[in-house]
Order: structure tokens, then C-alpha cells, then sequence
């Protein structure tokens, strides 16, 4: 297997919960050596949300942790004793990468801000996850990715229809958080690519509104410009979108539907009316030239609607494999998991927990040299501490005296 291309990099993590610790899980893909410290009495406070989704804890393996601490080690430190703060800093003076998603007001009182910990070590990279950004009136304030990221951003609006009563949700937990997550790992990157070259450390920050602007830019930047705000489509609605009907969502005959994304309709007419047995209406004086099928689109969007009630969802699957416009299946979390074209790229792993019983993660999505990531699984709650102080110098007599002083787990 080639060498992964973080591997040599040293990463102290002091973070909980999902949006910052993804991004650690990234780095451990790619190789890097990623310590997680925890709390050594409460640990990371996700640990207690042992509910979301129905799935029931097996091996110690809980996919609300294994996804952003995959392949990492943990230690746990009460940070508010000198002690372990101690133990910290000589964690940090062997690292290249500190990051964090702790408040300014609690970097500050634990001593792990950037002047604290450059002082231990000056060449480190610091990073910082926010939810609103480290400046600004709100830069002290915290939050999540749902009103930060999904509905701040903008994104919210932005998948909603008008009429609707309400505003769409995110499509599953911790979507922003995973988004941020990997654009943090990308700026880390960075900021190692250019230490090497200039020899200067960076801070890096990102936050969860930048990151859902960001993934919203295109609409922010069309409505800064004085177009248009965008807003989604009632799915109630024709299908196709104004001007081209060969793209939206189509309804089966099972009630599934099917995804047409075809920017060139008139490219791909006469193909898509041969697949769905409507060869008639590649000469109809309505759509014969690509001028008329736009100019008529409701009217073509209507026939192919017609013609996708015609046949069930699998049985579209099949026929469309030799389909020459763009389209896609609409597709739920387990059959996305289940994908052959994913799982054929090394895109879902399998990762054994504690008891050795296999399980399956997504990977993250790059992919180095041809070869899928390896993730191993989370730690569990400070499992590594003992191996960690051993590996700084630390005496069994020590590491007891830092029990009993409640600085470690």
C-alpha cells in the first residue's frame, strides 16, 4: 500500500462533538497520527446522545462517534487542572496541527489559546472551528450546523418552496457539520503545504456560517449582484424546470422518482423518447427543434411525466443503463450505502470494533494514488491515556499520582 500522505503528522485535537472532530477523522484517513482529548470525567459531550437514529450500540461501536473520530487515539484530561494541562503541553511540543472548537472565553480560561500554545511549541499550526467566525459582534458566541450552517447560510431558504409552511430541514444529522468538517482538513492541508515551504505556521479558521455561505455561493452571489433569491420547487408541482423538461424529478409507477439533469434537451430528445417508448414525439411539430421543445417545455414535461407512470422505479433503473443523458435514482441513506458504483470506488469501508464484529463506514471522499482509506474505528472514552503518558516519559508511580489528583481518566 503506498504511504498515505499525512503520514508523520501529529495532530492534538480538544474539541466534541461532530463539526470539528470530522475533520480530524479526515486527517487520520489520510494518515496522520490524530490524539483526541477528552474530558477525563465527562468526556465529549456527543457521547451522551445515544439515541439519534435508532441504532443500538454494539462493541462500543456507535456511528454518532465512529464518524468523526475514526482511526483516532484518545486520552482524557480535566484541562481545568494545572496538571493536565501540563500533560497537554507535552503532547503539543511533539505535534504539527492543534485544533479546536472550544469558545474564546474557554480557550482563555484553560490556556490552550493560540498564545499558549505557540508558546510550547511555536511552529504549530492552530486551528480554530467556530460556529460564526473569530471576529465580529458574535465571534464569542457558539452554536451548531443546523441554524448556522443550513439555515444562516441561507440554504434553508434556499431548499424551500414558497407556499411551504415551514422551511426544510437539513437532510440528515450533522450534514453541516461533515461539510465544515472536511473544508477544515482542506485548510490544514494548506497550512502544512505552506509551512514547509516558508516555515511559518498559519492559523487557520473556519465556521459553519462561512462553510454553508460557501456552499450556498452561487445563489448568494447571483442575488448580491441583483438577480434573482433563489428558492426551491414544490415537488407537487410539474415536473422540469422553466425552459428545458428534461430536468426535475419524475415520478414511477411505485411512487419512486428518478432524476433528470439533462442540460442539453435537445441533444438528448429522440435518445430519452426511444427509452421511455414515446418515439413518436421526437417529430412532433411541438418539439422537433430544440427552440420549440424549450419554448414548449410543459407541454414535453407533461408527456415524459406520463410516461414515467408507466413503469416502476427498478424496472426504469434498467432500461436507463443505456440512457445518454445525465439522470440519477432518487435514492434513501441505506440504498446511497448500498451504491455499487460507491462501494466500487472503495467508497464504504468496513471497520471491526473492540469484540473483532464488523461494521461499515463511509469513507471520506478523497482518495490518494487509487487507494480507498482504511478507517479503524473511534476510541473509546480515554482509551489510550495510559499509552500516551507512557509514550511522554511517564512512570507508573506519575501517571497514579495523576489519577488520584483527577487530571487523567
Amino acid at each position: 500500500m503506498p504511504a498515505r500522505p499525512m503520514s508523520g503528522v501529529r495532530v492534538v485535537e480538544v474539541a466534541q462533538f461532530t463539526y470539528v472532530p470530522v475533520a480530524g477523522a479526515v486527517l487520520a484517513d489520510w494518515g496522520a497520527e490524530v490524539i483526541k482529548v477528552e474530558h477525563a470525567v465527562t468526556g465529549d459531550a456527543q457521547r451522551g446522545l445515544q439515541n439519534v437514529g435508532g441504532v443500538e450500540v454494539l462493541g462500543g461501536f456507535f456511528p454518532l462517534m465512529e464518524h468523526p473520530n475514526r482511526g483516532k487515539r484518545g486520552i482524557g484530561l480535566a484541562l481545568e487542572n494545572p496538571e493536565a494541562r501540563e500533560v497537554l503541553y507535552e503532547i503539543v511540543r511533539n505535534c504539527d496541527v492543534f485544533v479546536t472548537n472550544f469558545l474564546p472565553e474557554a480557550r482563555a480560561r484553560l490556556e490552550i489559546d493560540v498564545e499558549h500554545i505557540r508558546t510550547i511549541n511555536p511552529d504549530i499550526i492552530y486551528v480554530r472551528g467556530s460556529a460564526l467566525g473569530s471576529r465580529g459582534p458574535e465571534a464569542g458566541s457558539g452554536g451548531y450546523d443546523a441554524p448556522s450552517f443550513w439555515f444562516r447560510g441561507g440554504n434553508a431558504a434556499g431548499a424551500s418552496w414558497p407556499g411551504l409552511e415551514g422551511m426544510v430541514g437539513q437532510p440528515g444529522p450533522a450534514w453541516g457539520d461533515t461539510i465544515g468538517g472536511m473544508n477544515i482538513a482542506g485548510g490544514i492541508a494548506a497550512a502544512l503545504f505552506s509551512r514547509a515551504q516558508t516555515g511559518e505556521p498559519s492559523i487557520v479558521d473556519v465556521s459553519l456560517l462561512a462553510s454553508g455561505a460557501w456552499a450556498n455561493a452561487l445563489s448568494i452571489d447571483i442575488a448580491l449582484a441583483g438577480g434573482s433569491i433563489m428558492a426551491g420547487t414544490d415537488p407537487t408541482g410539474m415536473p422540469g424546470v422553466t425552459g428545458n423538461p428534461l430536468m426535475g424529478n419524475f415520478r414511477t409507477k411505485d411512487d419512486r422518482f428518478l432524476n433528470f439533469c439533462m442540460l442539453q434537451p435537445g441533444r438528448y430528445w429522440a435518445d430519452l423518447c426511444t427509452h421511455i417508448d414515446r418515439e413518436h414525439l421526437i417529430g412532433d411539430e411541438r418539439f422537433d427543434t430544440t427552440e420549440k421543445l424549450m419554448s414548449n417545455w410543459a407541454a414535453a414535461a407533461s408527456e415524459i411525466a406520463a410516461a414515467m407512470r408507466s413503469r416502476s422505479y427498478a424496472e426504469w433503473i434498467e432500461r436507463f443503463q443505456t440512457l445518454q443523458g445525465q439522470w440519477a435514482p432518487v435514492q434513501n441513506a441505506l440504498e446511497a450505502g448500498l451504491d455499487e458504483q460507491l462501494r466500487a470506488n472503495g467508497q464504504v469501508a468496513v471497520v471491526l470494533d473492540e469484540e473483532g464484529g464488523e461494521h461499515e463506514l463511509v469513507t471520506s471522499p478523497v482518495q490518494f494514488d487509487e487507494t480507498p482509506a482504511t478507517p479503524g474505528r473511534a476510541p473509546r472514552f480515554a482509551e489510550h491515556t495510559d499509552e500516551i503518558l507512557k509514550e511522554l516519559g511517564l512512570d507508573e508511580e506519575r501517571i497514579i499520582a495523576l489519577k488520584i489528583a483527577g487530571a487523567v481518566t
